[in-house]
């Protein structure tokens, strides 16, 4: 067995100096094998971390997001006063208009999807003007609040994508959804649908009505800008038509299908 083992790692040496050897000039390939194995023992650790944390948050409720920690940071090192909202709610105790809400808003293709919308990313490149928002599934926004940051850059995006096909595989899609649920930012301090119910409504999550589920989702993606507790037109008029969206999928019989 410690042949083979060496024999292997041998090989291996030898591809690697065959391929930076390809790149680079003879007097940087040291270097260039120096800096590959550290990359290459980097991403090790950083894909067996993020596969770690994947698997115990498909079964503990989240402690608290990346930009839940980024918010709270940026705003102790402005000397600026920020309180978190947060409060977990499992995916039963929210209202089925709210889970309805956001998947007509944010990703109506949610059900058919393996984390990443082809045809709407297809879409986005033909537009003269590239803006990455908008080929944006549940599965993305959930990793990129989760694990990483807000921005529009592809360095995060180049990120974002393994993220995403890997919580696809190892969550449901009722957990994806219930993970989005409790970690979306709809004010300033204010994350998850629990601690924005009881903010704006006075209310449990289970109660929320269509009109108040609908204008929770109206203020994404950027509640900072669209005010739940102070609407204007755009927002009102998205509330109605993601009212009608909820209808057009189906309403509360699409849920269902998310379990097939």
């Amino acid at each position: 067995m410690a042949r083979k083992r060496k024999s292997s790692r041998r090989r291996s040496q030898t591809w690697l100096g065959k391929l930076v050897g390809f790149f680079l000039p003879k007097e940087l390939q040291g270097l260039g094998q120096w800096l590959w194995f550290g990359f290459s023992r980097i991403s090790l650790a950083l894909g067996s971390f993020f596969l770690s944390l994947t698997l115990i948050f498909s079964l503990l409720p989240i402690p608290f997001s990346a930009y839940m920690a980024q918010q709270k940071i940026s705003h102790l090192w402005q000397g600026q006063p920020y309180k978190i909202q947060y409060q977990w709610a499992s995916l039963d105790r929210i209202a089925w208009q709210m889970q309805m809400a956001v998947i007509a808003a944010e990703d109506q293709n949610f059900d058919n999807h393996f984390g990443l919308d082809l045809a709407a990313i297809e879409s986005v490149l033909k537009r003269k003007n590239k803006k990455l928002r908008g080929a944006s599934t549940l599965s993305q926004q959930v990793v990129k609040n989760l694990y990483l940051w807000h921005g529009t850059s592809w360095v995060r995006k180049g990120i974002e994508v393994p993220l995403t096909l890997l919580t696809e595989t190892v969550w449901s899609k009722q957990r994806i959804l219930e993970i989005y649920l409790n970690i979306a930012e709809f004010g300033p301090g204010i994350f998850g649908v629990e601690a924005a119910a009881q903010h704006y409504f006075k209310k449990k999550a289970s109660q929320l009505t269509m009109q108040e589920a609908a204008l929770l989702a109206a203020s994404l993606p950027n509640p900072h800008i669209y005010k739940v507790n102070r609407p204007g037109t755009i927002m009102r008029k998205k509330q109605d038509w993601i009212m009608r969206q909820v209808q057009n999928l189906g309403g509360r019989a699409y849920l269902g299908r998310l379990s097939g």
